[in-house]
């Protein structure tokens, strides 16, 4: 199927009713398409199906109807989260049907060159920080996707002149079959989503459709640092563009100066530097300015400048912006300080590779609120940080057990276990009371639980707001 002129007149399904269905089947009913959307909730479930009835659009509800999906389709666009093990999805490939994301709509309908951000952790602020930092220099950003403009929608509107700002997961990526990112990002690439993808290989496979259909005349933002990365690169046709916080590159690339290696006294002060394809090399800003905490926010920093000068920004326009950004919601927030306690909140984290860049960004004793939806993973990696960082754990949800054995091992005598009470709210201020009272003038009490929030909430957000409601009244 020819996208997207080829739309009028084709039959298409979207599966799945949440955000990207809604916009992704109006955005294909413009475009003339035969819309049916289909989702397994019951109607009483999917208060979005009445709105997209009233422009005219075939909404099925409760189930997968047995003749949905047919010779007669010609392209199906699932939600990101639906496996591909859903028997719509296995029909649609045994029939030879394309299956996609709404990236890959959005793509084929963009004038706007894109810049894809993609990453175990790190996503959302970087896309954020590109964002502010192309705006500051005058390059008509638009940020869109999981934050932002809805995809689709912001598609359908850029012009030539804009700048495209994506954050993708591995769920979206995974769904792409032509998508060609001007510039991508990768920042990173850590053990989790292996419920969805079942093997790390075809997660890591997953990030790296980002590159798959670049060219030489397309940048590739890469974490130099990261072994994974770094084992993609004789496969990437597109300019490398990396960035380091360990190393002092040799090609054009932004590292810090001096690295972050064991000989280098971590009080020293230290630089972001950015080496030109000329070899000249030009200091940005200094560490300790940067906006927000942290060495991962310091790396989320570097991929940000590597994008926007890549994007044609001039370093000079990167300052402010890099200085003035706080941070987004959920990820490493000031919430409050209580009798000389502070407060964050971390409810992003949902591994533990981001639960321990949280702690490790902090200086002060944490007694740190952690557990949720078990996935499989043993936490082990948590021990040394642990070990090194934290006073207490406060835990919760299904992995509580064993977020409490990492705190035992590590040799932390205060590890207590929040049973489930009648609501996830009731038990999620309970456990900030406990931590609360673990916590004295000075430490920080910080939430960042290594895990996934749908054993007890909807979302992480949901989990981060009511946390911070429970801080705000103690």
């Amino acid at each position: 199927m020819k996208h997207p002129e080829q739309y009028r007149g084709r039959q298409v399904v979207v599966l799945g009713l949440a955000r990207s269905g809604v916009q992704v089947a109006k955005t294909l009913h413009r475009q003339g398409a035969i819309v049916t959307v289909n989702d397994k909730k019951d109607r009483d479930q999917c208060p979005e199906a009445s709105e997209l009835e009233a422009l005219g659009i075939s909404v099925l509800c409760g189930g997968h109807p047995d003749d949905l999906i047919h010779q007669g389709i010609e392209l199906v666009v699932k939600n990101p989260g639906i496996p591909y093990s859903a028997p719509p999805v296995v029909k649609a490939l045994e029939l030879g049907i394309d299956v996609v994301t709404e990236v890959e709509v959005a793509y084929r309908l963009c004038a706007a060159p894109m810049i894809g951000i993609t990453g175990s952790n790190g996503k959302t602020t970087t896309t954020t920080w590109i964002g502010s930092m192309l705006q500051n220099a005058g390059l008509n950003p638009i940020v869109a996707g999981n934050i932002g403009t809805p995809l689709c929608e912001a598609a359908e509107a850029a012009r030539a002149d804009n700048w495209m700002v994506v954050e993708l997961s591995s769920f979206q990526l995974k769904g792409t079959q032509q998508f060609r990112p001007a510039i991508g990002v990768l920042l990173n690439v850590a053990e989790t989503h292996l419920d969805y993808h079942g093997t790390m290989e075809d997660y890591v496979s997953s990030k790296a459709k980002l590159f798959a259909n670049q060219t030489e005349a397309d940048t590739a933002v890469i974490n130099w640092d990261d072994p994974v990365c770094r084992e993609l690169v004789p496969y990437i046709r597109a300019k490398l563009f990396p960035f380091s916080m360990t190393e002092r590159l040799k090609a054009e690339g932004i590292y810090v100066e001096p690295p972050y290696l064991p000989q280098n006294s971590d009080s020293q002060p230290r630089t972001v530097v950015y080496r030109n394809a000329e070899g000249a090399v030009m200091e940005i800003i200094r560490v300790d300015e940067i906006g927000l905490p942290g060495r991962f926010n310091t790396e989320n920093a570097l991929a940000a400048i590597a994008a926007c000068l890549a994007a044609g920004a001039s370093p000079e326009q990167l300052v402010e912006p890099l200085c003035a950004f706080r941070g987004v919601e959920h990820r490493l927030e000031y919430v409050a300080v209580k009798e000389g306690v502070t407060y964050y909140n971390n409810s992003k984290a949902t591994n533990s590779k981001a639960t321990t860049m949280a702690i490790e960004a902090l200086e002060a004793p944490i007694v740190l609120i952690a557990g949720g939806l078990d996935r499989g993973s043993d936490y082990m990696e948590l021990v040394p940080v642990f070990r090194d960082k934290v006073k207490a754990v406060v835990a919760l949800g299904e992995t509580r057990e064993k977020i409490a054995r990492v705190a035992e091992l590590a040799g932390l005598s205060d590890a207590l276990l929040v049973d489930t009470g009648d609501s996830a709210a009731e038990t999620l201020r309970t456990a900030t009371l406990q931590a609360a009272g673990l916590a004295k003038p000075g430490d920080i009490v910080l939430l960042s639980p290594a895990c996934a929030s749908w054993d007890m909430f909807a979302s992480y957000e949901e989990r981060g707001r009511i946390f911070k409601e429970a801080v705000h009244t103690l």
